[in-house]
């Protein structure tokens, strides 16, 4: 009788912990995204309530974005500027959701994103695999890493192994004799983050840490499908393009370029000598990045730079606007499909590209990017974000929807947001060591 009611009681206690864990979320205040892009900067806010767990969709409970002010090239070079800006946008939706945001998180493509892939192996007993081995192999692999002067925006597993068999998804309760994991670890530049969090603090807000704008605009566009056999989410910020590589749905690799849209218009600004506000509108309304029937004969017209009011408009053909916007968009995907081959990164033969972000919307994009890759193309939206209104339901918004469905779906980390977060009140860079092993227990009950 022992036997039996031992089990019985442990069951219970599972199960009374796995109804605590959904009553503490139930109980999760309201979670806020900030983007901030240097051509926008967007707020998406979600109330506990709006989560549907049942086709993993969510709903957001306020949506506010302004013009960008203080950043430049995914950097933040004004500080007063950027946070005005975050309060404008926070403020906005916090008047449609009807709440009041205390704490954010930021996703951002600056800091130099870069990705290292660790791993970890340890030796098991005669005995089934308990959640202490996985936080020892997870232990061990952040013990091998040390990155000076940048700080971990994401610790995630990508695959565990025992006995040298992988592709394993839970290796506890199974039998070997070595466990190995292996993590993928983004980091930010260190100088970054404490721009971004004092920038935060300045807005009168919390900040709760960073993500990387690649990694959460692939997890609104990107199909289940698509993350297991295999996919690049391309994000074309203003500033900034990076890239997120998926395989056997994790991620895998994260890039990132420093050039953007604005320099798209920037060379238009100084191809047709107009002003940049000018060349932001003539692209939005004329560019393209593909050549079009009776371009040569169809004229635009420019605004002059400049304050002289016996000036006249600028006058160009199209076929001008094509030929500075071409080679800047081409030469751009270029520079990152040469920096993803030179790093290595495991890309599937047959993954496809979803493109993100406001300067993928530019015509032409879709076409160049098939070109350059040799892959199939397609343009990503916040798919699982239903009932946006159309001016935040494009490929701009991805990101700031991508904050919210990690936060409602995971994948959970290794290593807590929240305890990465924390290591700027200690004013400490990465450092495994400085993290306590048990904070990947967390992650343990909630990803496993």
């Amino acid at each position: 009788m022992k036997g039996p009611t031992t089990l019985a009681t442990r069951a219970e206690a599972r199960k009374e912990g796995r109804d605590g864990l959904k009553a503490a979320l139930g109980r999760q205040p309201v979670v806020a995204a900030v983007d901030l892009g240097a051509s926008k900067v967007a707020c998406f806010i979600m109330k506990p309530d709006g989560i549907r767990r049942g086709d993993r969709t969510l709903t957001t409970a306020g949506v506010g974005y302004v013009q960008s002010r203080g950043v430049k090239g995914g950097s933040i070079v004004n500080l007063d500027e950027a946070s005005d800006a975050i309060a404008q946008a926070v403020e906005r939706a916090e008047n449609v959701a009807g709440v009041q945001v205390q704490g954010v998180t930021v996703c951002t493509a600056g800091g130099s994103l870069t990705s290292h892939r660790v791993a970890g192996r340890v030796s098991l007993g005669a005995r089934a695999i308990s959640d202490g081995d996985l936080v020892r192999a997870i232990h061990a692999a952040l013990a091998q890493i040390k990155i000076p002067g940048r700080r971990a925006a994401h610790i995630l597993p990508v695959a565990w192994s025992v006995d040298g068999q992988s592709g394993i998804r839970d290796p506890r309760a199974m039998f070997g004799r070595a466990l190995a994991v292996e993590l993928l670890v983004v980091s930010v530049s260190e100088a970054v983050f404490q721009t971004l969090g004092a920038c935060v603090e300045r807005a009168h807000l919390q900040f709760e840490g960073v993500v990387a704008a690649p990694f959460v605009s692939a997890l609104a566009a990107l199909e289940e499908d698509e993350m297991d056999l295999g996919a690049v989410c391309i994000d074309m910020g203003g500033g900034s393009t990076s890239a997120a590589v998926f395989a056997g749905g994790s991620l895998i690799h994260v890039e990132t370029l420093p050039v953007g849209g604005s320099h798209v218009t920037a060379d238009i600004a100084r191809g047709l000598s107009t002003s940049v506000a000018g060349a932001e509108r003539i692209k939005t309304l004329h560019g393209s990045a593909i050549a079009s029937a009776n371009e040569d004969r169809e004229m635009i017209e420019a605004p002059p730079r400049g304050d002289d009011p016996g000036a006249g408009p600028v006058i160009a053909p199209r076929s001008l606007l094509k030929g500075i916007i071409a080679p800047r968009v081409e030469e751009t995907l270029e520079l990152l499909r040469d920096r993803l081959k030179a790093s290595g990164a495991p890309v599937e033969p047959g993954a496809g590209l979803v493109l993100t972000g406001g300067a993928s919307q530019l015509a032409g994009v879709r076409e160049v990017a098939v070109r350059v890759f040799d892959r199939p193309v397609r343009l990503g939206r916040p798919r699982r974000v239903p009932h946006l209104a159309d001016a935040a339901s494009g490929p701009a918004f991805c990101a700031a929807a991508g904050v919210l469905h990690r936060s409602a779906f995971g994948p959970r980390e290794a290593v807590s947001a929240k305890t990465l977060a924390s290591a700027k009140l200690r004013r400490e860079p990465l450092d495994p060591h400085a993290n306590p092993v048990a904070k990947a227990a967390a992650w343990l009950r909630e990803n496993l």
